[in-house]
């Protein structure tokens, strides 16, 4: 199974220099696993790491902005990724597809965990999709599964690491 990284300090997430202070701050990892290792041809490589740079930028803002898990690493897995309306490599390979009138129900699963400072390990699963074609209302692919980034990065900084 191949498996694609974004591992990004915060500090340079963020864009600040380091200091003693960031020297602590959490270390944030994402991947590609689960089914949607099948499906980055179909959705295309370049929109998936996107995806994944998004991820990490959601995550290292919100825990830069509460200051929690300080000095912790934080692996996420990104299991599944459906997006509001195609991608480009979805519309290229189904011409009759439109990239503004085709749409249909996106959002995302995050898996994974997180390595608290003190070493211990702990679970991590978030998953949110749109519930019904009425709430695709904007105009970009991946809208809903930004939705999913930010609550999970805000359950992350509140301490509340598994959701259904």
């Amino acid at each position: 199974m191949r498996r694609f990284a974004f591992i990004a300090p915060l500090a340079l997430v963020v864009g600040l220099a380091a200091s003693p202070v960031l020297a602590q701050s959490p270390r944030i990892n994402v991947t590609v696993g689960g089914d949607l290792t099948q499906e980055v041809r179909t959705l295309g490589q370049r929109e998936v790491d996107a995806q994944i740079a998004r991820l990490t930028e959601v995550v290292a803002h919100e825990l830069a902005i509460t200051g929690a898990l300080q000095g912790a690493e934080i692996n996420l897995v990104l299991t599944d990724l459906k997006p509001n309306r195609p991608t480009i490599e979805q519309a290229n390979a189904r011409p009759g597809l439109s990239v503004i009138d085709s749409i249909s129900i996106g959002g995302a699963t995050i898996e994974g965990e997180v390595v608290t400072a003190d070493g211990q390990r702990l679970p991590v699963r978030y998953s949110r999709y749109s519930t019904s074609l009425d709430e695709v209302i904007e105009y970009g692919p991946w809208n809903h599964a930004d939705r999913a980034y930010v609550r999970l990065a805000r359950n992350l900084a509140s301490g509340r690491l598994v959701s259904h």
